[in-house]
């Protein structure tokens, strides 16, 4: 899943693809570089980050899912929590919704039933804004990642929202401190017991800068580690900003894990 962020304040690539032309020559290289989905996101989720309001998102996000559904014929996820951008994004093509908030705002359950289309569900404390101020649990990160998106999932079938439609994410990043991202990752295998495909983003994120020491621009093979830790913990889609190399370390992991190429 190649990351196409259509903001001008998201952490390592805010501006970079403001502009249609811009934004789908990146999602073109992406998909030669062998991403199988493209990620549309048009609100920073980034700790600290402020929010936009629906039409905002929408004036980002429409044109770009349209134009990559249209010229590009490439499968679209739309990084959004709100309902008017899911059921806009639905008419113009997209193929899954991928919501950090996971459903929880309101109008987002029922826009997705409508939308027939699969959703991502992701675990979170807090809001963007103040998610990594001080962030605590009192179970281990790993049960309370999997007993949040147990009962979203259980929610989402009470609605009417069939689980054979749903993915999860566990959310590294969103409010869990250094040490609760390595355990998180380490302990992966109690989220595959849900049964469901584990979608993972950890695509130059803090917890690689704050163990290597190491600015946003030079984290990638921290993050190719991450990924190959990742898929042989279960994960089964890599969200990343540099799809070449990740394809790479994907590929090379799997065929140890299958013992063929």
């Amino acid at each position: 899943m190649g990351i196409l962020n259509v903001t001008p304040d998201s952490f390592s690539d805010g501006g970079r693809h403001v502009s249609l032309d811009d934004a789908l020559r990146h999602a073109e290289r992406m998909l030669a570089e062998g991403a199988a989905i493209i990620d549309v996101g048009g609100e920073s989720t980034r700790p600290g980050a402020d929010g936009i309001s629906p039409q905002q998102e929408l004036e980002r996000v429409a044109p770009v899912v349209e134009a990559l559904v249209r010229e590009l014929d490439a499968l679209v996820s739309v990084d959004t929590s709100s309902p008017e951008v899911i059921r806009e994004s639905a008419a113009l093509g997209a193929g899954m919704i991928n919501d950090v908030r996971a459903l929880e705002r309101e109008g987002a359950m029922v826009a997705a039933i409508g939308s027939g289309l699969p959703v991502c569900l992701m675990h979170r404390q807090g809001e963007p804004r103040d998610m990594q101020q001080a962030p605590r649990y009192d179970v281990p990160i790993e049960e309370a990642v999997a007993d949040y998106l147990a009962a979203r999932v259980a929610a989402c079938e009470q609605a009417g929202l069939h689980r054979d439609r749903l993915l999860l994410d566990p959310g590294f990043g969103f409010g869990k401190t250094v040490e609760h991202n390595l355990r998180l990752l380490n302990r992966m295998e109690r989220l595959v017991e849900l049964e469901l495909p584990l979608l993972v983003g950890m695509s130059r994120k803090s917890m690689i800068g704050k163990v290597l020491e190491r600015p946003v621009e030079e984290r990638l093979p921290g993050g190719l580690a991450l990924t190959a830790m990742a898929v042989e913990r279960g994960a089964r889609i890599l969200r990343v900003h540099d799809v070449a190399p990740s394809v790479d370390a994907v590929n090379m992991t799997w065929a140890v894990l299958k013992e063929s190429c």
